[in-house]
C-alpha cells in the first residue's frame, strides 16, 4: 500500500488522504490484510477511529490522537455537527439541478449484502445532493449526507435513478472503462476542532482515478 498523505496534524487531530482499495477497519477474513490504523499508527502511535469511509471511497478521512479528542468528536458526529461534503460521478445527466433524498435504509438487506429502501424497517437517512456538471452521460454531483448510514450516497443515488460509475453493486453497467471502483471521493470535512474549539475545513484533492475520469467525460467525443 502506497504511503498515505496527511492532510492535518496536530497533538489530538489527525486527517489523512485516505486511497481507494484501503479499508479503514481491520478485514473480519484476512486480519493481516493493511488497513487504517494498521498503515498510520507505526509512524503517529495509537490513533481513534472517528467515523468510516467505505473501503473503495476515496478522501478526508478524520481520526482522534487521544480519547478525550475522540469523545468530543463523537459527540460532534452524534449531534450532526460535523459537515462532510462527497463528490460522485453518476450515471445519466440528473434533470433536477439539486434534491434531497430521504428514503430510509437497512443495511445488508439482501443477498448481495447492498443497503436496501426499507420504509418499515429501515433508519432515517438523508442525503442533500446536487449537480455541479453535467457531461453526455453522466454527472458530477456534491453529496452532503446529514446521515451516516452504510453505502447511504451510494443507495441513495441508486434509488434516484443515478448509480455511481463503476458501483456495480449498486446497478452502474458499462462504465467499468471509465473508472474501476465506484466514483466516491470524500471532498472536505468541516467541524470544530475537539480541543481548541475553532473551526477546522479539510479537504482532499482528486486522486489520480477520479481525476482521469472527469478529464474524459469532459473531452469531446471524436
Amino acid at each position: 500500500m502506497a504511503q498515505v498523505e496527511v492532510l492535518y496534524q496536530d497533538e489530538y487531530l489527525l486527517a489523512i488522504d485516505k486511497p481507494a482499495g484501503l479499508p479503514t477497519l481491520p478485514d473480519g477474513y484476512d486480519r493481516a490484510a493493511p488497513h487504517v490504523r494498521g498503515v498510520i499508527e507505526p509512524d503517529f502511535g495509537r490513533v481513534w477511529i472517528v467515523h468510516r469511509l467505505d473501503r473503495w471511497t476515496s478522501g478526508v478521512l478524520l481520526l482522534a490522537r487521544s480519547a478525550e479528542a475522540h469523545r468530543a468528536l463523537n459527540g460532534q458526529f452524534d449531534a450532526r455537527a460535523v459537515k462532510k461534503t462527497y463528490h460522485a460521478i453518476v450515471s445519466g445527466r440528473p434533470a433536477w439541478p439539486e434534491r434531497t433524498l430521504a428514503w430510509p435504509l437497512r443495511a445488508d438487506g439482501d443477498r448481495r449484502h447492498r443497503t436496501v429502501i426499507d420504509p418499515v424497517g429501515g433508519k432515517p437517512a438523508i442525503t442533500h445532493v446536487r449537480v455541479l456538471e453535467r457531461f453526455a452521460a453522466a454527472a458530477l454531483i456534491e453529496a452532503r449526507p446529514e446521515t451516516g448510514r452504510t453505502h447511504q450516497i451510494r443507495a441513495h443515488l441508486a434509488r434516484a435513478g443515478h448509480p455511481l460509475l463503476g458501483d456495480e453493486l449498486y446497478g452502474a453497467s458499462g462504465t467499468i472503462g471509465v473508472v474501476e471502483r465506484p466514483a466516491l471521493h470524500a471532498r472536505s470535512i468541516e467541524f470544530t476542532h475537539p480541543i481548541t474549539h475553532q473551526p477546522l475545513s479539510i479537504d482532499a484533492p482528486y486522486p489520480e482515478d477520479f481525476g482521469t475520469a472527469l478529464a474524459a467525460l469532459r473531452s469531446p467525443t471524436p
